[in-house]
């Protein structure tokens, strides 16, 4: 697998301002390509369904991809909770003032484009917390899920997507081995 790092002048993506944002992006990459070591077998599983087998006219975009194992990465291999934590490892050159690191609730952030797949990133969060907790022995992630809504118009999308588990239902989020033990209404 290239490192879509290193030719980025072909497949156009840029660096980004923020030095965090580039080395966690290289912390990824290397974590893929060596088979996601160090995340758990339900982790593991997920993310073989979700970007290595074939999915009839459906595949996930390479943004919705990277944020969600940038999620797992972050909170399951690497055990980072908080911005502080997260700044001392990726940031090694600290271009970024650490007083903005108080937080009491881990907080993860993603910056993505709008038509980018946002809503498939939570849907995929969702999954994998929920399955970690039911599968992983002592997992501190949860079974119950709030979305919240900036405005009326987003709030109406998430509904159409959420409502009755559509989003779960046509999308492959689930690998159907996997069917019986999901409950979320």
């Amino acid at each position: 697998m290239p490192n879509p790092f290193a030719i980025k002048e072909k497949t156009g993506r840029r660096i980004s301002a923020s030095p965090i944002a580039n080395a966690l992006r290289e912390a990824v990459f290397e974590w893929r390509k060596n088979g996601y070591e160090g995340a758990s077998e339900t982790t593991k599983t997920l993310l073989h369904f979700w970007f290595e087998e074939e999915h009839k006219d459906f595949q996930y975009y390479f943004a919705q991809r990277e944020a969600i194992e940038t999620l797992v990465y972050l909170y399951e291999v690497e055990g980072l909770r908080n911005f502080f934590d997260i700044w001392k490892k990726f940031d090694t050159a600290q271009k970024i003032d650490p007083r903005a690191a108080e937080e009491v609730c881990p907080r993860y952030v993603f910056k993505m484009a709008t038509g980018s797949g946002k809503t498939k990133v939570m849907s995929l969060a969702i999954v994998w917390s929920y399955f970690h907790k039911l599968y992983e022995k002592d997992s501190p992630l949860a079974k119950n899920f709030v979305l919240i809504a900036p405005n009326i118009i987003v709030f109406e999308r998430l509904k159409d997507d959420f409502a009755d588990n559509k989003i779960f239902n046509t999308d492959p989020l689930i690998p159907p081995s996997w069917m019986d033990d999901w409950n979320v209404k």
